[in-house]
């Protein structure tokens, strides 16, 4: 330790800002898991099924997890093993990309069963999502100029003379005909009345 003791005066409100700052760039990098839910029936025809297959892979290979849900109405509620089989086709037709995170069950009038990216998907979407923001970094880096570079006094494109549509003033109306709707009334020439 320094004798005499030396401390250093800072400005509170700066370093408060530099740590949101910090705090928000180390939130940009991490991925964050979204669960999305993939709702199904027991009567689901094959190109439904097929379609919404294809959706579920597509939210595994992102890094993110499915709830795929069977939902049984009325008197559909009494075959439950054909909404078992349904799930079981779903984990067949995914098992390269997913794995089961959570076994099918019953909850009311509803089975489901909770998948999740297996390890080579999962690292496969973090490495891309990284990639994503170490290049969205660079190009935010790269757009900004410095405001001393900035030009005033030029004339827009599009125009040669520089003249806009929106710098033209608008037609006259009386305040009077402002109040009825912007349409001035009619007056005769000759008598002077309306």
């Amino acid at each position: 330790m320094a004798k005499p003791p030396v401390c250093k005066i800072m400005d509170y409100g700066k370093f408060k800002y530099e740590e949101k700052k910090r705090a928000s760039e180390a939130k940009k990098k991490q991925v964050v898991v979204h669960l999305k839910e993939i709702k199904l029936r027991p009567k689901t025809e094959e190109h439904d099924y097929e379609f919404k297959v294809r959706n579920i892979k597509r939210f595994l290979e992102e890094g993110n997890k499915a709830k795929v849900t069977i939902v049984f109405r009325g008197r559909e509620i009494t075959h439950k093993e054909l909404g078992s089989a349904i799930l079981e086709d779903v984990n067949k037709d995914l098992k390269e990309v997913a794995v089961v995170e959570q076994a099918p069950r019953m909850e009311g009038r509803q089975m489901f069963m909770i998948l999740s990216p297996n390890p080579r998907v999962a690292q496969r979407a973090r490495e891309q999502a990284r990639q994503q923001a170490e290049a969205a970094a660079k190009a935010e880096a790269a757009g900004k100029k410095p405001e001393g570079n900035r030009v005033v006094g030029s004339k827009p494109e599009g125009r040669p003379d520089g003249d806009r549509h929106e710098d033209r003033p608008e037609e006259a109306v009386p305040p009077a005909a402002q109040q009825q709707g912007g349409l001035a009334p009619e007056v005769s020439a000759a008598t002077g009345t309306k």
